[in-house]
């Protein structure tokens, strides 16, 4: 083998880069770029593989490119899964009048596709240049098979709000306040229910007929029917007409303010009077319900303050401040009392 030439005296070194430091620590170069700009959130064994790794290859940063690397862009991305045709437009105003009033522009991507394309698409957005930080409302991938959030080139917050159809979990999911309702429906009086479910693809939907139930059953109330709906009026025009209305029920808890429009609708086709006959609730706050004859009782879901508060969590961890407190279900899902409920037949109350 060859001998290799000697450096001349005096040559300069050439200067390690940040993908030497990169390799050596056994990180990505955008984790070195995050100790480089002190990231608060990088975990302490990262950050001391890095120190060392700089320390060892006695690695300086071009002051150019990182004052290029630490110019902001003012810009927030919101991630949603899948397509965007159900843009929830609450949950997204909520947290545009946020990042707004912070100083920053927000962005709606959606993420389609395959893993692989998937991956692709947030690989682009993962970038300093294009977004000061990236809120999504989905799981960002198997957690197995990414770096950890905290080794991300710019702060992400998921708060997993849908699955990839944008079908509703978490906090959207839950139908704790289910029971709240029945038990208005019980101290007027009423009995005998029927419940009309959601597609039970849904965790919302399995929820609420869990807590249906169970309520039911805490309350020694009777259960006449549980009929298996869709979300879709229509589904709740047949459960009005085939089942409800000769059922002997006097109060009905649709999954959803969509199917509860299908079940008034419904029953007046047959000559049952709600809430005179019939009660009839929902769930969802509709903004036709509020016009409906008669008015429908509902429970109001705050999706524009879920929101704001997940646009405060992602802004603090910009600034690396503590993460916000998160309201509790019993503020972002409320009751909503209107026409649609009264006494049960036969009821003085």
């Amino acid at each position: 083998m060859a001998d290799q030439p000697l450096p001349l005296p005096g040559a300069a070194r050439k200067p390690p880069t940040i993908y030497e430091v990169a390799e050596l620590a056994g990180v990505s170069h955008q984790t070195v770029s995050r100790f480089l700009r002190k990231d608060p959130g990088m975990r302490q064994a990262t950050a001391d593989r890095v120190a060392r790794a700089v320390a060892e290859l006695g690695y300086r940063p071009n002051q150019a490119a990182r004052t290029m690397r630490t110019r902001r862009s003012n810009r927030l991305t919101v991630i949603l899964p899948g397509s965007t045709e159900r843009m929830p437009t609450s949950l997204l105003a909520g947290a545009a009048a946020a990042a707004h009033e912070a100083g920053y522009l927000l962005d709606v991507v959606s993420l389609e596709g395959d893993a692989a394309t998937r991956a692709a698409r947030l690989e682009a957005l993962l970038q300093p240049e294009s977004t000061d930080g990236i809120l999504s409302f989905s799981a960002l991938g198997d957690p197995a098979e990414r770096p950890a959030l905290s080794d991300f080139p710019v702060p992400v917050v998921v708060d997993g709000a849908y699955d990839d159809e944008m079908r509703s979990l978490g906090v959207f999911a839950d139908a704790s306040t289910a029971a709240d309702l029945l038990r208005h429906l019980a101290d007027l009086g009423h009995r005998r229910f029927v419940h009309v479910t959601g597609h039970l693809a849904w965790a919302s939907a399995r929820n609420r007929r869990a807590v249906y139930e169970a309520t039911i059953a805490e309350l020694g109330l009777e259960s006449c029917a549980v009929v298996e709906g869709d979300w879709s009026t229509e589904s709740g025009w047949v459960a009005a007409t085939e089942v409800i209305a000769g059922s002997g029920a006097t109060a009905v808890f649709a999954a959803s303010d969509r199917l509860a429009f299908g079940v008034l609708l419904g029953l007046r086709s047959v000559g049952v009077e709600v809430p005179r006959d019939v009660s009839v609730v929902g769930w969802d706050d509709d903004e036709l319900g509020r016009y409906l004859t008669p008015r429908l009782t509902t429970v109001h879901v705050d999706q524009e303050r879920r929101g704001r508060e997940a646009v405060h969590q992602l802004l603090a961890l910009l600034r690396g401040e503590p993460a916000p407190r998160r309201a509790d279900v019993a503020l972002l899902n409320r009751v909503v009392l209107r026409d649609s409920t009264g006494p049960a037949p036969g009821h003085a109350g």
